[in-house]
């Protein structure tokens, strides 16, 4: 009967490495990602503030018109 070999330390000590990688980068890799959708809420932000300024820019002439017709009745 022959002996089993058992596993290669070779391949034990590249899965183990190749786990450490993956945990050593996962709180960078999430830091990135949250760092990433700040600056995407962000934008879309300033975006819809700059979009609501100009409708605010196309209404503001009939808001004073109308303004001025109610004060001179």
């Amino acid at each position: 009967m022959t002996k089993d070999p058992g596993v290669n330390p070779q391949i034990t000590d590249a899965v183990t490495q190749t786990n450490v990688k993956v945990v050593a980068e996962a709180p960078a890799q999430a830091m990135a990602t949250l760092y990433q959708i700040a600056s995407q809420a962000a934008g879309i932000a300033i975006a819809n503030a700059n979009s609501n300024q100009g409708n605010m820019n196309a209404l503001n002439p009939s808001i004073v018109a109308k303004a001025i017709e109610i004060i001179s009745k």
